[in-house]
């Protein structure tokens, strides 16, 4: 690691002992890079593959603030671009290919909390095409948006927003909305699906779907992980599963899913106040594997790809938000290894 990265690392630690934070376990996973810092709060990241060039791919992560932004970061961890000024914006997702002016596009979605709001962006050079944001939860005195996720349906393309809360009812905690070209080469939405049970204990804020299978997972922040359909076509609001209700200090967080297969693979979340990752499998019931301690602390977000980016992460990137205004990147080889 360069010389840059330890430090970082070394002023996380200690901040977080004085701040009265969980310790890093002693045989916590080291990133492989720290990014740069922020302004302000970093909270959630999503990874952009450049499929012309991997190695000009970016993590787009948010810096949550009044005067927060969305912030784009190469594989080396510094900061190459930033988007306008946001009103807190909390969790970001990307979806790629979305129609737009007879081209297709790469966006990423945030949530623009102060503002009851998503905010969408173009890709790479966050350019906004929402007319200044999409108002959600319209009508709801609960409305203050937090976690986003983005669906793309296999067999038509569709692209659809899942938005959770800071607060909301014990039914239909999450809105669904497609997105589409407005006709003038800007983004709108429509809403779909109102679903999502929810303990009424905390709130629930990460979100995440699994594409190929068709899953939305969302933590039930000191509850479990709750399952659900993610094509609003199926009319079916069924729980699937609710999983991973042992063994988390606190509050269930961030949430990544790992393919190895068309089936196959790891669904990963943030044991927050642990400083660990919980992982389970993807198939199936969702049963557990194990515990990894890893370097960050009190992670919020995260997100990971099987790409390795030349090798440069073995087995592929995993991102982490961690305290200090950073996001953490490991390859995913060194995680997996604590799981044999």
């Amino acid at each position: 690691m360069h010389q840059i990265t330890i430090l970082s690392i070394a002023l996380a630690l200690g901040g977080a002992a004085c701040n009265g934070l969980a310790p890093v376990a002693e045989n916590a996973v080291k990133p492989r890079v720290v990014t740069q810092q922020t302004k302000h709060d970093t909270d959630d990241p999503a990874i952009w593959i450049n499929r012309a060039d991997t190695l000009k791919s970016l993590v787009i992560g948010t810096d949550k603030d009044s005067d927060g932004a969305l912030y784009a970061f190469g594989l080396d961890g510094k900061i190459v671009g930033q988007s306008e000024p946001l009103k807190r914006p909390n969790n970001v997702d990307i979806a790629y290919n979305l129609p737009l002016s007879g081209q297709l596009t790469d966006i990423a979605v945030a949530t623009e909390r102060e503002t009851k709001k998503i905010r969408i962006f173009r890709l790479p050079g966050l350019e906004p095409i929402d007319n200044g944001g999409i108002s959600v939860f319209e009508g709801e005195a609960q409305a203050d948006p937090m976690g986003v996720a983005l669906y793309t349906r296999p067999h038509d393309s569709a692209i659809f927003v899942i938005v959770g809360r800071k607060e909301g009812p014990t039914d239909g905690y999450l809105w669904q909305y497609r997105l589409a070209d407005d006709g003038k080469g800007q983004v709108k939405a429509e809403l779909v699906r109102k679903f999502g049970k929810y303990s009424g204990k905390k709130e629930i804020e990460a979100i995440a779907v699994d594409n190929q299978l068709g899953y939305v997972y969302y933590s039930d922040e000191t509850v479990g992980v709750k399952k659900y359909f993610a094509d609003p076509d199926k009319r079916d609001d069924t729980e699937l599963g609710f999983f991973g209700r042992e063994g988390f200090a606190s509050d269930h967080e961030g949430i990544s899913i790992y393919p190895t297969g068309d089936s196959m693979g790891y669904v990963i979340v943030s044991n927050q106040q642990a400083n660990t990752f919980m992982v389970f499998r993807r198939e199936g019931k969702n049963v557990f594997v194990g515990e990894v301690p890893v370097s960050t602390i009190e992670s919020d977000g995260s997100d990971i790809t099987p790409v390795t980016f030349g090798g440069q992460f073995p087995g592929g990137l995993f991102v982490a938000m961690s305290n200090g205004r950073v996001f953490h990147y490991y390859a995913w080889q060194d995680l997996l290894e604590r799981l044999k």
